[in-house]
């Protein structure tokens, strides 16, 4: 077989930023377990058949499990090479597995012979979540957008994205808006490991020597938590807080929440119960079942004001930045903050 073997980082390298042809060989449960963005799942062994090869490997050997892995995998070679013939018409594909070991060297062999251009990770799957796992101790220019309930953190991030800034949006890569009410119209969440894959993927393809706007955020974002060192940069980093006034705020959250039912907002709001106490929850659900968005709305932000409030008041003064705008409209904003200037000594010193 003559595929080509990268080292971890000129693998990611070459594949991710030209979101090249991935092959993941591995079972269908460490696929979706997690995996490098982008890969489709091709596997050499299923979840029982890899099993099975385990416990033959434990009792008998490597060389009986080698067989019984070409014995259970043999009768797939055609549909395999159908598959991927199917999937990548360039005939250029890039392959790995667990450690860069038999699953993908037979993969890489079977369709080097099929007339594919192959080239493996070395040491496979777990030399990518090294390098995923190392990249967060990267230096990097952070900028915190900071604002109460309905600023538009969301949609100023997309803003500044599309006018050329660098953005790493955690919340659209958790699936989830942070809150009690943030999983409601979201796709499932990420298993923590590839949201930490989707995190590395873009920390490690930013520029160091340009800012990078990222929303201010708790350690967790629903069942996702944020890598340690990434939640420290955002809570070390300049906080630039957006005042919005309002009406503004409560004009977005009608309309981002105002779409769902009243079960979906009742079940939401419980979650917060607690915070709210009693008398509060069963005020803000009795508003719900009457269709009184306006003052359900009106308990249930106070508590939110109140929550952002303290977690700013933890933050060192100097760092937090002030912006106001009237409008509320987030191209506006977003135009205000690519004008800021600041010094990166704090972020940079950090590492």
């Amino acid at each position: 077989m003559n595929a080509k073997v990268l080292e971890a980082e000129a693998f990611f390298r070459t594949v991710i930023p030209n979101n090249a042809p991935l092959i993941d060989a591995r079972s269908e449960s460490e696929y979706q377990k997690a995996h490098i963005p982008g890969a489709v799942n091709l596997p050499i062994l299923t979840n029982e058949e890899r099993r099975e090869v385990g416990i033959i490997y434990k009792q008998q050997g490597r060389q009986a499990a080698v067989l019984k892995g070409f014995e259970l995998v043999g009768p797939r070679f055609s549909s395999i090479i159908a598959s991927a013939v199917k999937q990548f018409e360039t005939r250029n594909v890039f392959i790995y597995c667990w450690r860069g070991g038999m699953r993908s060297s037979i993969l890489g062999w079977l369709l080097t012979m099929a007339g594919f251009k192959v080239t493996l990770l070395n040491g496979g799957y777990k030399s990518f979540r090294n390098l995923i796992l190392e990249s967060f101790s990267l230096p990097r220019n952070v900028m915190v957008i900071g604002g109460k309930t309905g600023s538009g953190k969301t949609e100023i991030l997309q803003r500044l994205k599309e006018s050329g800034e660098q953005v790493l949006d955690l919340e659209g890569l958790a699936h989830h808006k942070g809150s009690a009410f943030g999983a409601l119209g979201q796709l499932p969440q990420p298993s923590n490991e590839q949201f930490e894959n989707l995190i590395g993927s873009q920390w490690l393809q930013f520029d160091s020597g340009s800012r990078i706007w990222i929303e201010n955020e708790s350690r967790n974002i629903g069942s996702c938590t944020l890598p340690a060192p990434v939640f420290m940069r955002i809570r070390d980093s300049i906080l630039v807080e957006v005042h919005v006034p309002v009406a503004s705020r409560k004009e977005r959250i009608k309309n981002e929440y105002g779409i769902f039912s009243t079960e979906e907002l009742s079940e939401a709001t419980k979650k917060i119960g607690k915070r709210l106490g009693p008398l509060k929850l069963k005020e803000a659900l009795s508003y719900l079942e009457e269709g009184n968005f306006d003052q359900w709305l009106d308990i249930v932000l106070a508590y939110y004001d109140k929550l952002y409030s303290y977690g700013t008041d933890q933050r060192k003064p100097e760092l937090v930045v002030k912006v106001d705008s009237d409008s509320g409209d987030p191209l506006i904003i977003a135009n205000q903050l690519k004008e800021l200037k600041f010094q990166y000594a704090t972020t940079n010193e950090q590492k």
